[in-house]
């Protein structure tokens, strides 16, 4: 059996399986939505799961725009939520 994976979330630290999306790590953790819409404020989290829709964005470890579906979970990554698309310069 694989050691199970260290990362954090908002400060606090979630431990995943080893090859679990950033997404199911923190459904399994108990975070059902961690981004908020830019115009409404309207709450999401993974919808899709398979990386369509782009609901479930994350900044990883400073980066902007990761899909929460599709980012495997990788020890020590420090993942934050996103507000909106992440792409603020674009609709200044």
């Amino acid at each position: 059996m694989s050691e199970r994976v260290k990362f954090s979330f908002r400060g606090q630290e979630i431990v995943a399986e080893p090859g679990q999306s950033v997404g199911a790590a923190l459904i399994a953790a108990g975070h059902r939505s961690w981004r908020k819409t830019r115009l409404d404020g309207a709450p999401r989290g993974v919808f899709c799961g398979i990386g369509v829709c782009f609901d479930c964005l994350v900044v990883v470890n400073g980066k902007p725009g990761r899909r929460a579906c599709l980012t495997e979970v990788r020890p020590g990554d420090v993942i934050e939520p996103q507000e909106g698309a992440g792409r603020g310069e674009l609709f200044c």
